[in-house]
């Protein structure tokens, strides 16, 4: 690691401890060379995850998205934010799984709604009604019937 003060190359770790919830790792430095000290933060690097929309087009993964939707959905509902968020990161992770990093948005949104159905059963029935683009009450009625077999 270059110091910042001289631009010696070469320093030593004096102190290490993560940072930002263990998603960083925070080092104090001592250059060799002048003896100064200095901060670095060590992350992990993560490839984009590219969404391949309906239309064909791209564009970079936004979780304030999805959490923007899944707010709406549970909208009224005693839900916390945090489970929310949870539930946006462990999406987010399944992408990062991912062997390609192009994923298409259908595939998103089927993550979004079995993370829903597992938190609230009427969360789930709001956002899959918008999201399939119900026509009609027995496309709904065929949904809340499909609910109902899968809790036996």
């Amino acid at each position: 690691m270059k110091c910042p003060y001289c631009g010696h190359t070469d320093s030593k770790v004096v102190d290490s401890r993560p940072a930002e919830e263990g998603a960083s790792i925070r080092r104090r430095r001592e250059c060799l060379e002048c003896g100064r000290r200095f901060t670095t933060y060590e992350t992990v690097e993560r490839m984009p995850i590219i969404v391949i929309k309906k239309d064909g087009s791209r564009e970079q993964f936004d979780r304030e998205k999805v959490l923007s939707a899944m707010l709406r959905a549970f909208e009224k509902r005693s839900v916390t934010l945090d489970r929310l968020v949870a539930a946006v990161s462990n999406i987010e992770q399944k992408l990062q799984n991912y062997l390609s990093h192009e994923v298409p948005s259908n595939e998103i949104g089927e993550m979004v709604l079995d993370e829903i159905k597992s938190i609230d059963k009427v969360a789930y029935l709001r956002f899959v009604s918008v999201y399939r683009q119900f026509k009609d009450v027995d496309s709904f009625l065929r949904e809340i019937n499909q609910l109902s077999e899968d809790k036996k």
